[in-house]
């Protein structure tokens, strides 16, 4: 941090630059410089020191500024004076709406038990004091019922860990150096904007780049080869290669021998799973799957991104098993820049039970998972305890949960007290009894790891909290001491505190890293071997039981099961199901093949992939990110238009069983025959109607971790006013 002084004492203008990190779920996690004249932050851009940020935020973030200082900010704590819904409020003093809260949690403790309490969140910010975990030990006290949060990766993270461990897997900066990249399901320029660089001086020597994507996306435009795949059919792909690969004798013999379990017992399963029967599933010619699987398995090292939509579907658990399998198949492991690249932030020694606290838990407490929330409000779910207080906090649920029909009935309940911490009144804060001013990342110190590369970023606070904004560890730790918790140092430490906690400083990847080190440089590589070297399963050593990749996977024989970072740190009611120890295709749900009457009405598939402009439902309320994303739009098929007498830029509606939503036509040929792209997060007052994306999605869960199914979704569209059929 430093202060710049050109000016004469009467006149002096004081001009701060502060380093900073940006606080958004994005696996950039760019590292950010504020600049600061007389305490207003002026201009905000991306770190030119820090290697990967390299000078460049993305279009989410570049105009923070407008976000901190915008006139629709929530700064003071707010009281609902009109009907739940209408976003009518009043003005109220902290001690009022933290006496209000410890008042009606109280209430319904006595009256219901503590489990009628819920817990509402996600990552509204990924910082380890302000982010997922940071409310879990005051719900954990109070005895709250446990939320479940698997929105994104949980399927991804299950399937991952029981194939080949917690493991970082290939450092995104190694990518220079692969021959090889294969994007599944991912659209770099979009949602991971600073690996492309990577990607591209890789493609530049001489890598063949290939994106497997429903949709001819941005990244999908500049790849060296696009093959559209029919949602929910990657599995199907995957295992179709493993086929070609060990039947064409394109196996590394030496590496599956020396750092593998299960090969004879895969090879037997792949054995039906020819790319014939693929081509029929995922309609892709067969001789593009031979020649991918060849070119895949030949040009060493290769690579894997996959990103978070290949779990968002029924079999995505066994496809990730699948896709994470394929690297030792072919011995990619072995150089830097080979293997699987899904999330870093196994490396970084988080130490997450200081922020979880499970063992505060009264051990059996009931666990709801939010994509339910619609149906635990209403009373589908037969809870123990229904709830009748939710606390919602670093989330937008009507945005970004499905079932939104239900989830609004639910919010609307005069007997369910809902308390929000928010920056705006989205459309979840509209239903809320009291709403509390959250701080953005300029006006509050964090720490973070990144779940998309091998640094670790500090947020120095950069200007004053606006109005009365708190931080959310602040926010507990008021609540915490209304409630009688304070008696206990877990809810009296402060941000500096919970900082010297949020690491394992003794673990090998933080040596020379330390606290001081992050706040003054503003950013750290871990101790980790250069992205020239970096090649962590050369010699196997993979975090599994047996050290080795698992074909055949012994954590299997335990049952599906969610990641305990997910629920506040609980094991208890994970889901348990029988899995099947090898990789197998698990086709989509909603289909001609799995639901012929379902598919006769509803015959178009709906994929809801991430906003070039906004972050899930973050910045959709804010001009310049609208201008950019334009209006919310259905990306059609010209010939799906044509039969439907579609036109580009009519209003259509989307519809099915679960609801309707209006959208904008956009007829063009980027997405294949049969699929229909809406891009997620607009905000139901920036809608055509008074309905999003969320209310078409279905509400069961994949096969693996309890993940979301968005992506297998079947909808019909009509111009408006045409009938429902």
């Amino acid at each position: 941090m430093t202060l710049l002084d050109d000016s004469t004492p009467e006149t002096a203008t004081r001009e701060l630059t502060v380093l900073g990190a940006c606080p958004q779920d994005c696996p950039d996690t760019c590292a950010m410089v504020v600049t600061v004249r007389d305490g207003v932050a002026v201009d905000v851009a991306g770190s030119k020191e820090q290697p990967y940020t390299n000078g460049g935020l993305c279009v989410k973030v570049d105009n923070y500024l407008d976000k901190v200082y915008h006139p629709d900010r929530v700064l003071y704590p707010l009281r609902r004076t009109g009907p739940k819904g209408a976003g009518e409020f009043e003005r109220i003093t902290w001690d009022e709406a933290i006496a209000e809260i410890a008042a009606r949690f109280t209430q319904v403790k006595e009256e219901h038990g503590p489990e009628a309490i819920m817990p509402v969140s996600y990552l509204g910010t990924q910082g380890i004091i302000n982010g997922l975990n940071v409310g879990d030990p005051f719900f954990n006290r109070l005895g709250a019922t446990v939320a479940e949060r698997t929105y994104c990766d949980s399927g991804s993270c299950t399937a991952y860990a029981m194939t080949i461990g917690d493991t970082a897997g290939v450092d995104p900066e190694s990518l220079v150096h692969s021959r090889f990249i294969l994007i599944w399901a991912a659209n770099i320029m979009s949602t991971n904007l600073h690996l492309w660089p990577y990607i591209a001086e890789a493609k530049k020597r001489g890598a063949k780049v290939v994106v497997v994507d429903p949709v001819r996306t941005k990244t999908a435009r500049q790849a060296s080869q696009h093959i559209p795949i029919r949602p929910g059919t990657d599995g199907a792909l995957a295992l179709a290669m493993m086929h070609v690969i060990i039947d064409e004798g394109l196996t590394d013999d030496e590496y599956i021998a020396n750092h593998t379990i299960g090969y004879d017992e895969l090879v037997e399963r792949v054995q039906q799973y020819t790319p014939e029967w693929a081509s029929q599933e995922t309609g892709i010619p067969v001789e593009t799957i031979r020649t991918l699987a060849r070119e895949y398995a030949t040009s060493q090292p290769s690579v894997i991104r996959i990103g978070v939509a290949v779990e968002r579907h029924a079999g995505g658990g066994q496809t990730v098993r699948t896709l994470s399998c394929l690297p030792a198949l072919v011995g990619a492991w072995r150089n830097p820049g080979g293997g699987i690249l899904q999330l870093p932030l196994w490396a970084f020694p988080v130490n997450w039970p200081a922020f979880m606290h499970p063992e505060l838990q009264t051990p059996g407490t009931q666990v709801v998972n939010q994509y339910l929330l619609g149906q635990a409000l209403t009373g589908e779910l037969e809870l123990r305890t229904p709830l009748h207080a939710l606390m919602v906090y670093n989330s937008n649920p009507v945005v970004v949960a499905p079932d939104q029909a239900r989830l609004l009935e639910g919010l609307s309940r005069e007997d369910l007290f809902t308390v929000v911490s928010e920056h705006f009144i989205t459309d979840t804060a509209r239903y809320a009894d009291i709403v509390l001013p959250a701080t953005t990342q300029l006006e509050q110190e964090d720490i973070m790891f990144s779940w998309g590369h091998l640094y670790a970023t500090y947020n120095n606070p950069s200007i004053e909290p606006r109005g009365e904004a708190v931080p959310n560890t602040e926010l507990f730790r008021r609540l915490a001491a209304a409630m009688g918790f304070d008696d206990d140092p877990i809810f009296t430490r402060t941000d500096e505190q919970m900082i010297a906690e949020a690491f394992d400083w003794s673990a090998p990847a933080m040596e020379g890293i330390t606290v001081a080190s992050l706040k003054e440089k503003g950013w750290a590589r871990l101790n980790v071997p250069s992205p020239d070297e970096y090649a962590p399963h050369r010699e196997g050593n993979f975090r599994t039981p047996s050290g080795k990749t698992e074909f055949l996977s012994s954590a299997a024989a335990g049952g599906n099961f969610v990641v305990p970072l997910f629920r506040q740190g609980s094991n208890d009611h994970q889901p348990g199901q029988p899995v099947d120890p090898l990789p197998h295709y698990i086709p989509p749900r909603e289909t001609t093949s799995a639901d012929p009457d379902l598919a006769a009405r509803y015959p178009l598939n709906l994929i809801s992939p991430k906003s070039h402009a906004f972050i899930n439902s973050s910045y959709a309320n804010i001009e310049f990110h609208q201008k950019v994303q334009k209006p919310a739009t259905l990306i059609i098929n010209p010939d799906d238009a044509a039969e439907r007498g579609i036109e580009n830029g009519a209003v259509v509606r989307a519809f099915n069983d679960r609801g309707s939503v209006e959208l904008l036509a956009k007829v063009d040929a980027s997405t294949m025959p049969g699929v229909t792209v809406c891009y997620v997060g607009h905000w139901r007052s920036d809608s055509l109607g008074l309905s999003t994306l969320s209310s078409l999605n279905p509400t069961r869960f994949a096969d693996l971790g309890n993940a979301p199914t968005f992506s297998d979704t079947l909808i019909e569209v009509a111009p408006v006013g045409a009938g429902e059929a």
